[in-house]
């Protein structure tokens, strides 16, 4: 414990393993998808080049797409195991993050090429050979379906991997599309429906991605994770006796599911079960919030805030029978009662 004036400071950090659990398992599922995707994608292009069909040069450009979102996600696997530098104190976990926001505007480029080259050919459409496309198109949803089912049991483990599924998954939906046109052109010999089919393809690429962009941005922005809610944590820790008033709550995640906190929590003045408390409130934290990075600073009264950090926002319980020896702080931050 280390003493600075008439505060207490009580620092205490609870690490995560730094690694996330079934990582050779995320690894080896992306080996896989990437092996069988890039193989099936040079079928689909010469194939597309073949049948002259814009479908599936599109969901060829897709699957190029998906090979470089799975090279890149593996990748990023290997990076995250980096250990932890005097330069980078996290380690390298975020380079995940990273990686999924590169996947997903990378996503957009594509759908910027595709849009182009389908809008000329709505105005002239060439003629396509349906029995083709219905072949290639077959094939490429039978090699989707094999890397979805890869990559399904490691898709919540992190961004990065749920990235990747999703690149897949939009791509087998491509390939559904790809089929619709080839029944068509076929059957109606309707060539109107290939462009039109690479446009629908679009909007999936588009919606499959926004998710993971919106994610990968929110991270970046060290924003609170969406499956944790501010209120209910700030609550928790303001509930738990000797706890007079919170402030400096800051909550983020450092790469997926790896959350972090850091707060400043205020005691009555003399408080005598600061150890035990401290404890109390990393246990909350790690058992109802599965936060295992926490960084609690205990103080009391709040003469630190007023003297070093004044206007910060303090939440407070209001001195009574729940907290008698708690006080109001002075200064211009005016402490309120949770409800």
């Amino acid at each position: 414990m280390a003493h600075a004036e008439a505060h207490d400071h009580h620092h205490h950090h609870a690490h995560g393993s730094g690694v996330a659990h079934g990582e050779n398992g995320s690894r080896r599922s992306l080996i896989i998808s990437l092996a069988v995707t890039v193989g099936f994608m040079a079928v689909e292009a010469v194939g597309g080049w073949l049948t002259n069909s814009l479908a599936l040069l599109s969901d060829a450009g897709h699957m190029l797409t998906d090979a470089g979102a799975l090279g890149l996600s593996w990748f990023a696997l290997r990076v995250g195991e980096m250990p932890p530098s005097t330069t980078k104190t996290f380690g390298y976990r975020r380079f995940e993050i990273v990686a999924a926001l590169l996947n997903g505007l990378a996503l957009w480029a594509i759908v910027g090429l595709i849009v182009r080259e389908a809008v000329g050919r709505i105005a002239s459409p060439p003629e396509v050979q349906g029995a083709g496309m219905l072949v290639i198109a077959s094939l490429g949803l039978g090699v989707n379906l094999v890397s979805i089912w890869v990559l399904h049991a490691h898709k919540d483990e992190s961004l990065n991997v749920r990235g990747a599924f999703l690149h897949v998954v939009a791509d087998s939906l491509g390939s559904v599309g790809a089929l619709v046109a080839g029944v068509v052109i076929l059957t109606t010999g309707w060539r109107l429906a290939d462009p039109l089919t690479s446009l629908a393809i679009c909007g999936l690429i588009l919606w499959s991605s926004w998710g993971v962009v919106r994610d990968s941005v929110h991270v970046l922005l060290e924003g609170v994770p969406s499956h944790l809610d501010y209120r209910a944590v700030e609550q928790a820790l303001l509930d738990h006796d000797g706890v007079c008033c919170l402030y400096d709550l800051h909550i983020w995640a450092i790469a997926g599911r790896q959350e972090a906190l850091s707060v400043h929590v205020v005691v009555p003045d003399g408080y005598p079960h600061q150890r035990e408390l401290l404890r109390d409130l990393v246990t909350v934290l790690r058992e109802r919030f599965q936060i295992e990075h926490a960084t609690l600073q205990i103080e009391e009264s709040h003469e630190f805030q007023e003297e070093f950090l004044e206007g910060t926002r303090a939440v407070c319980r209001l001195p009574g029978e729940a907290a008698p020896a708690c006080r109001i702080p002075r200064g211009t931050g005016t402490p309120v009662k949770l409800t």
